[in-house]
């Protein structure tokens, strides 16, 4: 059958008729056999202007990106799009500032998977909607120092997967070189106690986690955050890649510039908390104690920030109160993609105590627009929008914002 893609689904995918159709743009004119509301395979019989050659050879089978077939220009458009309609689906409409992108070959923290094979060992992505893996000696979205970690990668599955097991291996390009954690590997023995660490060290590696468990450290392995050298612990959430972190960085410095007593909620290991703490005296609030303690640690070696302190505390459960964030002028925000629904009541329930700003940062725009919705309703607006695609060719989209208080109603 034949359709006219109508437009693009949250994961990248066309859509027709409630048909989904891989990598397909709108206004194409496609045909395929339909399996299960999907056509997998289209024939393009009219291709759409926006429509460009893949850059990379593996994007045929590979399934690490979903929108190479289009034009930066159209991949820029759509996703600020996807945050313009959430917004508007809650009655909001913003003012944007132009997409920052992050460059071809500049994810410095990846997910992949690896499989043990009869001879060696294969690493890489998913195919799309598969189990099959797809080996990317070619990818054109891991950054170099990432890259150059593969063959290190494969021994560890060589050495350390089951034969029909596969493993996940979370890799963070650190200043020391890749810091690799790996899930679904074999139980550690006495054999692969002795065998993993001399791969690591073969290859280069500052760290090695396995089930949760170093089993090779050199030396803690660190990252810069601001001024500071952050060592965070073992597959801890970062930044994906370093252009998009200093975008973010930037954006939300400029939200809260003149802010003297700030509150960073959501902190992870300090990406706004060290860098604020040049001009402002920080209160860090995150879940993870571990990760606290790493940004405890940087800022306590690294010269000329002011106090930053820190409180490990479930922000769904025990959200900030009126008293506490009296505390503050000025507040960060980053939470996971559930969005920080209990924070956003608390703070429109403070009334005048409340910080007057607000520098928001997000990965899920229909959180975010929830979310920017109780606060509006509390007397704040959104001043800016800023899309930042730290996921290049990918659906995934994160942004910044600036939120100030007009007024506060009164009761």
């Amino acid at each position: 059958m034949s359709l006219r893609v109508e437009r693009l689904g949250h994961r990248g995918d066309g859509v027709a008729e409630g048909i989904f159709i891989a990598r397909t743009l709108p206004g194409e004119l496609v045909e395929g056999t339909v399996e299960d509301g999907r056509i997998a395979r289209p024939r393009i019989l009219e291709p759409s202007a926006h429509r460009v050659t893949a850059p990379c050879a593996h994007y045929r089978a590979c399934g690490g990106c979903a929108l190479q077939h289009a034009s930066d220009a159209f991949v820029a458009a759509w996703k600020q799009a996807v945050v313009e309609n959430a917004l508007r689906a809650q009655g909001i409409f913003a003012a944007f500032r132009p997409i920052h992108t992050s460059p071809p070959s500049s994810r410095r923290r990846a997910v992949l998977a690896g499989r043990r094979l009869k001879a060696g060992a294969i690493v890489g992505f998913h195919a799309r909607a598969s189990d099959t893996l797809t080996a990317i000696p070619g990818c054109l979205l891991l950054a170099p120092r990432l890259m150059a970690a593969l063959p290190g990668l494969e021994a560890l599955v060589a050495a350390g997967a089951s034969r029909k097991g596969e493993m996940a291996l979370t890799v963070t390009v650190l200043d020391q070189g890749p810091d690799v954690a790996v899930q679904g590997g074999k139980p550690l023995d006495a054999a692969l106690r002795i065998e993993l660490p001399q791969i690591a060290a073969r290859h280069g590696f500052a760290r090695l986690a396995w089930a949760g468990e170093t089993v090779f450290q050199p030396q803690p392995p660190t990252l810069a955050m601001g001024r500071a050298r952050v060592s965070p612990p073992p597959g801890a959430f970062l930044q994906a890649t370093t252009e998009g972190e200093g975008a973010l960085v930037a954006a939300v410095r400029e939200a809260l510039e003149g802010a003297r007593r700030v509150a960073d909620l959501f902190a992870g290991c300090g990406t706004f908390t060290l860098p604020l703490a040049e001009t402002a005296e920080v209160h860090a609030v995150e879940g993870s104690p571990a990760m606290l303690a790493a940004l405890d640690d940087g800022w306590r070696g690294a010269p000329g920030l002011k106090r930053v302190t820190t409180e490990a505390r479930d922000l769904f459960r025990r959200p900030l109160l009126a008293d506490e964030l009296a505390r503050f002028d000025a507040l960060v925000i980053d939470p996971p993609r559930a969005g920080a629904e209990a924070q956003m009541r608390a703070l429109a329930a403070a009334g005048d105590a409340a910080p007057a700003t607000l520098a928001a940062v997000s990965c899920n725009p229909v959180t975010f627009a929830r979310d920017a919705k109780i606060l509006l309703e509390a007397g704040y607006r959104i001043d800016w929008v800023q899309v930042i695609d730290q996921f290049r060719w990918s659906p995934h989209v994160e942004l910044a914002a600036r939120l100030s208080r007009l007024h506060m109603p009164r009761g």
